[in-house]
């Protein structure tokens, strides 16, 4: 099979890159051509001239613009087979009626799926291949639309908050003395053995499991509490959540 990416943006770029030797040909459109070179070159696929070339060529369209953008692609992307949506705040039923009598599927993934260890939420058609590909990309979880704007707010934001905790974590030991790139790689391994973990036990369990009564575990997990550290979190989940409803 082969698939066409319509924009090499960030995300359009970490999916293609999770799926690398995935499929038989990988095809790049992006306004910015140099971008979709770039990405194709790095990857060993093909960066064509024009939306309406890629849909000739490509089995499956991975739809990755602005979602103002959605009405003209649809327009450039006639003849399209089968379209993956990765379009943000854009409802499923949205792209159906921009792709009538075209197989449709949206999906909202995140950042780590360039590595394998995303999280992909997906709703409306796929066939059993693509849904085969999904899954080299990390965990599939099958949603209702209309519950994909706080799915995202969730997992698709908060590898950018999970890195924040590391940097600020990594600052706070450099300024007390540690060398730069171990406190890096102290705080980033410790960060990636908790994310297994917490795969098989509670995060709430985890947390107690660490925290031994009047030590210094307890005494951190005091400070942030005092620093509102748990509502700040719960904070920029309902900003997230407002501004893609908005």
């Amino acid at each position: 099979m082969i698939i066409g990416f319509v924009g090499a943006g960030n995300m359009a770029g970490a999916m293609a890159r999770g799926w690398a030797g995935q499929w038989e040909q990988m095809l790049f459109f992006d306004p910015d051509s140099d971008r979709a070179r770039k990405l194709a070159g790095d990857l060993g696929g093909e960066a064509v001239e024009s939306n309406g070339q890629l849909a000739e060529r490509a089995d499956v369209v991975l739809l990755a613009v602005k979602p103002g953008a959605l009405q003209q692609a649809a327009g450039e992307l006639a003849g399209a087979e089968s379209v993956i949506s990765i379009l943000g705040a854009t409802p499923l039923e949205n792209v159906q009626a921009a792709f009538p009598n075209v197989k449709v599927g949206r999906v909202m993934p995140n950042v780590a799926v360039e590595v394998g260890g995303g999280v992909l939420c997906i709703a409306g058609e796929f066939s059993s291949e693509v849904r085969e590909k999904l899954s080299v990309l990390g965990s599939v979880v099958e949603l209702p639309d209309s519950q994909f704007d706080l799915a995202t707010a969730l997992m698709a934001c908060s590898p950018a908050y999970f890195a924040l905790v590391a940097e600020a974590l990594a600052d706070a030991g450099a300024s007390a003395g540690l060398d730069e790139k171990l406190v890096e790689k102290l705080v980033v391994e410790a960060a990636a053995g908790t994310g297994s973990l917490m795969r098989i036990r509670r995060p709430a369990d985890v947390r107690i499991s660490v925290t031994s009564p009047g030590g210094s575990t307890e005494a951190g997990l005091e400070a942030l509490d005092r620093e509102g550290a748990r509502a700040a979190f719960q904070a920029a989940v309902r900003a997230s959540l407002e501004r893609m409803r908005g």
